[in-house]
């Protein structure tokens, strides 16, 4: 098998690792693509970003990889960091798929990505299709709280109110809702939940909070499940799978979905304008949505599938077991988030 987990500092990689199709052996990645155009010929791999967990990212991709022959150069990062190079690289795309973050968070950035209906979409719940012709929806993430079992001790932990606790403070993992988009989802929960509907009324909470951060703002999404599983953190805040996994595996940790409300968003798969193995790209957006591993998204690997009739696993519970759930007006959040990260950054760094 053939696959590298590249991360984006090293960029001059890519051009090492990309290979060109049968026939076009002495050509750039450019020609090769326009070489394939003419003369018909097959690309054999596809370069995928994602800012998905090694553990969902793997199996998935060696799956495929084995089915279909084509070889899958993964670059793995944070969601804000990806669409960056995304939209840097407009004019010349050196990735051809976009697989991760949700759909607040790669809403506003459409224009950098290919129309494309899944082969799969009258499979998808209607609640997940995709309307704006370029986003296909992989997967259902609620926003979690996990919790460390040996650290918590009596300190309840029920939702977002129990999170000032005095003993958490400095204690509470949380990522830069700006460079991950768990985190950006999960500043949206708060505002809403702690605001009653009204999320301009849930800064007073987000303003509570941030104190009780005690100046640790994580990088990126995986230093939060990590730091909790690991005992750095009593508590993260973070997605449900990422939880999942570590108490499917023995870890001592434990999911609470918040009695204030707890928010699902999709996340997507995307072709990249302008991809230089869109065919094959094409076929990554049509596997990763199929039935067999939507199943294999329940099954194994602790995520919620966005096709219909595929029951959930591994103990996970179905929605109408959550005591509240919240819904975002996703025009507010895209037309705000600048403002909503704005805010945020100014009350941490002002704290």
């Amino acid at each position: 098998m053939k696959r590298f987990i590249i991360f984006l500092m090293v960029v001059s990689l890519i051009f090492s690792i990309t290979g060109c199709s049968s026939g076009t052996n002495n050509k750039n990645v450019q020609e090769a693509s326009s070489d394939q155009e003419k003369n018909g010929s097959t690309s054999k791999e596809v370069v995928v970003y994602s800012p998905h967990p090694l553990e969902l990212i793997n199996p998935i991709v060696s799956k495929f990889e084995s089915e279909t022959g084509i070889n899958v150069n993964v670059i793995a990062a944070g969601t804000g960091e990806l669409l960056k190079r995304v939209e840097a690289e407009a004019d010349n795309p050196q990735g051809d798929v976009l697989w991760g973050g949700s759909l607040l968070t790669v809403q506003p950035y459409q224009k950098y990505f290919e129309k494309y209906i899944s082969v799969n979409e009258p499979l998808v719940e209607d609640q997940f299709k995709n309307v704006e012709g370029t986003m296909t929806r992989f997967s259902n993430i609620p926003s979690v709280i996990m919790v460390n079992t040996n650290l918590i001790g009596d300190i309840p932990m029920t939702g977002f109110e129990d999170l000032l606790h005095p003993a958490l403070k400095g204690k509470i993992a949380f990522a830069d809702p700006s460079a991950s988009s768990s985190s950006f989802e999960m500043l949206v929960n708060m505002l809403y939940a702690m605001g009653n509907g009204d999320p301009e009324k849930g800064w007073d909470f987000v303003k509570k909070l941030i104190k009780n951060l005690d100046g640790k703002l994580l990088s990126g999404s995986s230093a939060v499940y990590k730091g909790v599983a690991d005992g750095e953190y009593t508590v993260g805040l973070t997605f449900e799978e990422a939880a999942a996994n570590y108490k499917r595996d023995g870890a001592p940790v434990d999911i609470v979905y918040m009695k204030e409300g707890v928010m699902f968003n999709p996340d997507c798969v995307m072709i990249i304008k302008g991809a230089k193995n869109i065919e094959n790209a094409k076929k990554f957006v049509d596997f990763v949505t199929s039935p067999e591993v939507q199943k294999m998204l329940a099954k194994d690997l602790n995520r919620r599938p966005v096709l219909k009739d595929i029951p959930l696993e591994n103990g996970l519970i179905e929605i109408s077991q959550i005591k509240k759930v919240v819904t975002a007006d996703r025009n507010w959040v895209l037309e705000n988030k600048n403002a909503i990260l704005a805010k945020f950054k100014d009350m941490f760094t002002s704290n």
